[in-house]
This record gives C-alpha cells, structure tokens and sequence, in this order.
C-alpha cells in the first residue's frame, strides 16, 4: 500500500471538511425542527433555504467550502440509495397491472413532455432534466437523484426544488377543489393524487382530505412513481453518453483536437451506463422486498435518508447565486405550470378510464 492510501495521510485531508461538515449538521439540525412545527415546507426545502441564507450571506468563507462542497454529492446519493428503503414491492405489485402500467405511462409520459417543453422555455439540457424528473418522479429525491448523473448549475438544482415545492403544495389546494367537480371515490382520488402530485408529503396532504382509503392508495401509487427513479436514471445516464458521443461527431475537427474529445471521454468515464447510487438504489428496494428488515431499522432508515439528502441540499443551497436565480427562475416557473397541468391532466385521464 503507497503512503498516499494510508489511514495516517487520509485523517489530515478529511481535517479540513470539519468545519464545513459541523456547519452543515447544524443546517440540518435547524432545518428537521422546523420542519417539524409547519406542514407546508419539508425538511429538504428548508435545508435548500437556509443553505442559500448562508452561501449569499458573508458566512460562508473558505474554511466552510472543502467540508460543504466536497459532502454535497455524496451525501446526496447515499440518500437516494437510502430511499430505496421505503419501497416495498409486493406493496406495488398489489395494485395491479392496470395500476403500475398507469404509473409507468403517466411518468413516461410526463417525463418526456417536461423535457420537451423546458428546452423549447430555453432551459439547458440539464435543467430542464432536472425539471422532468421532479415533476414527474417524486420532487426534490428525483432532483437529487438526478443531479449526480447530469452537468447541471446548483442555480438550476434550486429552481427546480423551489418550483417543484411551489406547484406541489398548490395542488393541496387545487386537486380536493378540482375533485368536486370531477366526483372520483375515494380510491380513485387517491391514485389521483399519488400520480399527479409531486412529493411524498404533499401526496399524503391531499389524500388525507378524503379519507384513510383514498390515502393508502395515494401513498403505495407514489412510492410505485418513487421505484421509476431506478430506470428514468438509468435511461438520463445512458442519453448522457450519447449526447456526449453525438457532440464529439458534430465538432469541427479542429474542436475534437483542442479539447472536445478530452470533454467527451471525461463525460464518457463519469457518466456510467448504470451510476452506481442507483443500482445501490435497487438493491436497498431489493433489501425492504425481502422482509427480513425490522421496523425499527426501518424508520431509521427513513429518518437517515431525510438527515442525508437534507445535508446535501443544504451544500447546494450555499453555493447558489440568489441574484443568478431570480433571473433564471421565470423560465422554470413557466416550465413547472405546463408539466403540472399536463401530469393533473393525463393522470386523471387515465383513473377515468380506469374507473
């Protein structure tokens, strides 16, 4: 073993992340109590916030940045492999082939939309990426999830959280209101709202109205879009390469001999067809099918995964420009509105036909 692998040479490069990583545990610790006293915003959102109070204030020097910045990705993919313990598939598979073939149609659906429609609003490949997969999976989790596989800024990472949040509690509002006219039973309304709503929570917000039925539905048909993480992943990946190869065909020969060609090996090396987070992802769905796994762990399972990806949105949080956002952020409102919409739309389209 070289002296540079060694435990002695290893202890004082991780020295400098301590203040970072204190900093960052006691975002955390802020955000998770005061997530506690309000429904309307989660623990991760309000992570986001209070990193960005930090990054645009005077507070985040360079003793912070190696512990913050250097945390933040993995921090986030150990959280979505984490994730992967909420999902059981005998839960899913319960609800029958109509049910998950929904499921995969409306999030294919919508996945391929929002994507369409944030590169024709002029959001990078990357955000509207980001865009696609929040709105259509499971919000902030697929953001972050997302966000270890694409090029993307932390300025578009934060307006996709910050719309996916903005028009997923509007839906609280909207779908109970909506439903009165529409007149779906209770469990229709919940596979409503665990298709055409964005996170976890705000699904079980919506459900709740209608009962205990309606939201036993909603939560097993959100934790089926949740699993979509695993292949929408895979698939943005395996697109990634190929956008790298097709930039490497279409340069001038001059570009690929003064650097392109070195830019697409580098996306080539960091973008695996399968990134591993994710087959970490399936492997911890594959650990809570099993059943060996008993509550306790996993509600602490539960608790850590929110403690995780928290603690890396908090990192991204610090290093958003909050001018650069509110420049960004009408594009990405406008792109959160139509793939709302269209997901409210073509869900409820599918429960009718269902009904």
């Amino acid at each position: 073993m070289s002296s540079s692998t060694t435990p002695s040479t290893r202890v004082p490069r991780l020295l400098p992340w301590v203040p970072g990583l204190l900093v960052m545990a006691l975002g955390v610790a802020l955000a998770m109590v005061l997530s506690t006293v309000q429904t309307l915003l989660g623990a991760l959102v309000l992570a986001l916030v209070l990193g960005i109070v930090l990054g645009n204030s005077g507070l985040y020097t360079a003793a912070l940045r190696p512990g913050i910045s250097g945390g933040t990705k993995r921090l986030l993919r150990a959280g979505v492999v984490l994730l992967g313990l909420q999902l059981a598939l005998p839960d899913i598979l319960a609800l029958g082939a109509q049910v998950i073939l929904l499921i995969v149609a409306s999030v294919a659906v919508s996945f391929t939309a929002t994507l369409w429609i944030g590169r024709r609003f002029g959001l990078s490949r990357a955000g509207a990426l980001l865009m696609a997969a929040g709105f259509s999976i499971c919000g902030a989790s697929a953001i972050a999830g997302m966000q270890g596989i694409v090029d993307a800024d932390d300025d578009e990472v934060a307006s996709a959280v910050a719309m996916v949040t903005l028009y997923g509690s509007l839906m609280i509002l909207a779908l109970p209101l909506l439903n009165l006219l529409v007149g779906l039973g209770a469990g229709d309304f919940g596979i409503w709202s665990g298709l055409a709503v964005h996170e976890v929570a705000q699904v079980v917000a919506v459900a709740s109205t209608a009962g205990t039925t309606a939201l036993a539905a909603a939560t097993v048909v959100k934790l089926g879009r949740v699993l979509m993480l695993a292949p929408v992943a895979a698939v943005a990946s395996i697109g990634e390469r190929r956008h790298a190869a097709r930039s490497l065909r279409d340069a001038p020969p001059h570009a690929a001999q003064h650097g392109v060609q070195h830019g697409v090996q580098d996306v080539r090396r960091n973008t695996p067809l399968v990134p591993l987070f994710v087959l970490g992802f399936l492997a911890a769905v594959i650990l809570r099918s099993s059943g060996v796994l008993p509550e306790l762990v996993l509600d602490v399972g539960r608790t850590l995964t929110t403690i995780l990806l928290a603690a890396g949105m908090f990192g991204l949080g610090a290093g958003i420009d909050i001018r650069r956002l509110l420049h960004t952020g009408g594009r990405f409102a406008a792109v959160g509105a139509v793939s709302t919409a269209l997901l409210a739309g073509i869900s409820l389209l599918g429960v009718l036909a269902l009904a």
